[in-house]
């Protein structure tokens, strides 16, 4: 948690004048029951209105003054806790851009998201009440003692003795409820990652007619939820009532010690009167510092949960990797020479021992049957996954010595599941190269099948896009991407199965395209059929992690058993004339 506080930085002039500001607060606030005395004592008890006049005068100054004393340490406070919380934010995002799949999986979507939310709010509210009460508090229970010293000693004893009670009942039942509350936040979880895929998977839900089982299970955490909730807030509620009565019999026994003074002629009306409000002062504090350390404890625990993913994954050194810029007009050599990869966790291979060179220019087909590591092979080349062993090298230098930049500008990624994010066309398109011109942008919409949806719309390329691409089709938006991956004349290009939305036809002409493209890329093309591999240079088999067959289509249907079963499949025996020729 503490290392966190390197965000505060910026801010630390804020820092410091928060708390000084909130500091001369309470030293307005300690002198008042002064003037409240000095009103009891010589304007009402000596009848002498000026007095009475400049003391409510006084006080009226010594509120104004306090006033805009909080006002300018609660603003302090605030900027420096924001700009606290928005740098903490911007650092969980360069971390989590920097991360490999690999490492972005291990830490999950669902903690990142509450991690760099709810976890930064809460640690951004405790930096906030910290900075105004942290010294506050323990200042104003310190000063209202001293304070009541100079007043009456004796009766001052009085507070000597109740304050160790009240602080003693207050952490008491701080500390009780602290473990409830944390219960109560995993309880919150569970009903929130409920929530989360019952929205998610609503249509299998009612698929499978299961609303009724989901509502039920919802039901239970949340009647589970509000019986930790309920205990929890019963604990707490013996806050107030049990401090009131330490305090009430304080008062109480203050009152009578101070009327046997007054009575004795040692103490004046007045001076009780001051003594009860610095009582009174002490029971507020006291009660916001155990607020406030329930809330610090909070912040400490998110803080440290942000601190862990911020440390996740810092070891990878990006300095020893070189900035390469190889030539952009030619195309890529890629070699996997004995590679191997194993997700973190998983007891087997992904893939296991790999190994085959794909030369410039030429498309590499790749097929597998479901789960036989094809996505796994293709993310190894762009680095989003480490190999286990074995190395990879795009002409002939190593991937892991490409700095990330330097390696992705050379390459062009389509994934499984076409994504565009909210906004124009253009803007989408140009991802792939921000100062790309009309004409290029339309090049690349051609060559990917594209031109005809952009032209159809009223906007062009100005056509917004809602989110999730909400108005397009899934056959649009797999075009659009492969057009976004081209605009950078990228020297390999990666299609993962990018095309399944797509009709034969445009199937066929978007090949097609590609075979006859200008600076023709390296490109590695999964798919699941076989006519979309068929006039690849060569075709890449994958069965459980392994390379089972290396060749052309008309090879492998003589030497691969598994290619045979996935094209026979396919096309039965007496209709695959026809197919070859399509």
């Amino acid at each position: 948690m503490w290392k966190l506080l390197r965000f505060l930085k910026p801010y630390r002039k804020e820092a410091v004048c928060a708390p000084l500001f909130k500091l001369l607060e309470v030293i307005f606030e300690l002198l008042v029951p002064l003037v409240v005395a000095s009103m009891i004592d010589n304007g009402i008890g000596g009848n002498d209105k000026g007095e009475l006049l400049r003391s409510a005068a006084l006080m009226i100054t010594l509120g104004a003054v306090g006033l805009a004393s909080a006002t300018t340490a609660q603003y302090f406070a605030a900027k420096a806790s924001a700009g606290f919380g928005a740098n903490i934010r911007y650092a969980m995002m360069q971390h989590i851009q920097k991360r490999s799949y690999a490492e972005l999986d291990q830490m999950g979507t669902d903690t990142m998201i509450t991690r760099i939310t709810s976890d930064v709010n809460q640690v951004q509210s405790g930096v906030n009440l910290a900075l105004r009460l942290m010294l506050r508090s323990p200042f104003v229970v310190i000063g209202a003692m001293i304070m009541a010293f100079t007043v009456d000693v004796k009766c001052a004893l009085i507070f000597v003795a109740v304050i160790p009670l009240l602080t003693i009942v207050v952490f008491a039942i701080m500390f009780g409820s602290i473990p409830l509350y944390q219960a109560v936040q995993k309880k919150l979880d569970n009903i929130l990652g409920r929530t989360r895929e019952n929205l998610l998977g609503v249509r299998v839900l009612r698929a499978f007619c299961k609303e009724e089982e989901e509502i039920d299970a919802f039901t239970a955490e949340s009647a589970a939820l509000s019986v930790m909730q309920k205990r929890v807030g019963r604990i707490s509620a013996l806050m107030n009532p049990a401090t009131y009565i330490l305090l009430n019999l304080a008062i109480i026994f203050l009152i009578w010690t101070g009327a046997l003074q007054v009575e004795a002629g040692v103490l004046t009306q007045g001076a009780v009167i001051a003594l009860y409000n610095y009582m009174s002062q002490i029971l507020v504090e006291l009660i916001k510092l155990a607020n406030l350390i329930i809330t610090l404890t909070k912040s400490i625990a998110s803080g440290n949960r942000i601190q862990d993913m911020l440390s996740f994954g810092e070891n990878r050194d990006e300095t020893k990797k070189q900035d390469c810029k190889p030539d952009a007009d030619s195309s890529a050599t890629v070699q996997f020479d004995h590679v191997s990869c194993r997700y973190p966790q998983a007891s087997a291979d992904a893939l296991h021992d790999i190994s085959f060179t794909a030369k410039a220019g030429e498309t590499i087909g790749i097929i597998g049957g479901t789960g036989s590591g094809k996505t796994t092979l293709v993310n190894l080349i762009p680095g989003f996954y480490p190999a286990t062993s074995g190395t990879i090298s795009i002409d002939g230098v190593d991937v892991q010595q490409y700095t990330d930049a330097s390696l992705r500008a050379q390459i062009g990624v389509v994934p499984q599941k076409a994504v565009l994010f909210q906004g124009t066309i253009r803007e989408n398109l140009q991802w792939g190269k921000q100062d790309a011109t009309d004409e290029e942008l339309y090049q690349a919409l051609e060559i990917a099948q594209a031109k005809e949806i952009v032209e159809q719309k009223a906007g062009k390329l100005e056509e917004r896009i809602t989110e999730n691409a909400g108005n397009l089709s899934g056959g649009q938006r797999q075009r659009l991407t492969i057009a976004r991956a081209l605009v950078r004349q990228p020297r390999i290009l990666i299609l993962d199965d990018s095309a399944s939305a797509l009709d034969y036809a445009t199937d066929a002409a978007l090949r097609q395209s590609l075979q006859t493209m200008p600076n023709r890329p390296t490109t590695f093309l999964v798919s699941q059929r076989t006519a979309s591999l068929l006039q690849a240079d060569r075709i890449l088999v994958l069965d459980g992690g392994k390379l089972v067959g290396n060749g052309t289509h008309q090879e492998l249907l003589q030497n691969c058993a598994v290619y045979q079963e996935i094209y026979y499949s396919q096309f039965p025996k007496e209709v695959q004339t026809n197919a070859e020729t399509a």
